[in-house]
């Protein structure tokens, strides 16, 4: 489990559009070492893609779910939708859209 890479897509729901979400976002995907993309949808949610080893993840998850924020995390929360995906080769960077 340790050096298996996983694929995520969040949905995340709230007041999470035009409040530095998908900074916030970017910055601590890079501290853990994903790679991805935070991106607002047109029906007021942001996707994030996240992949990279299941701890990595798992606590990007965490942090998005965490409420109160620990980390200073903009907006609100209110709930994360996750879907599996299949890791993709060649990805790298995390980049806001």
């Amino acid at each position: 489990m340790g050096g298996e890479t996983v694929r995520v897509t969040m949905f995340v729901r709230g007041s999470v559009q035009g409040v530095g979400f998908r900074w916030w976002t970017r910055a601590r995907a890079l501290e853990l070492g994903l790679v991805g993309h935070a991106r607002n949808t047109a029906d007021g949610r942001v996707e994030v893609v996240a992949q990279g080893s299941v701890a990595a993840v798992e606590r990007l998850e965490a942090l998005l779910r965490e409420d109160p924020s620990t980390t200073r995390r903009p907006g609100r929360v209110e709930t994360v939708v996750v879907q599996q995906g299949v890791p993709r080769d060649g990805t790298s960077g995390f980049v806001e859209r």
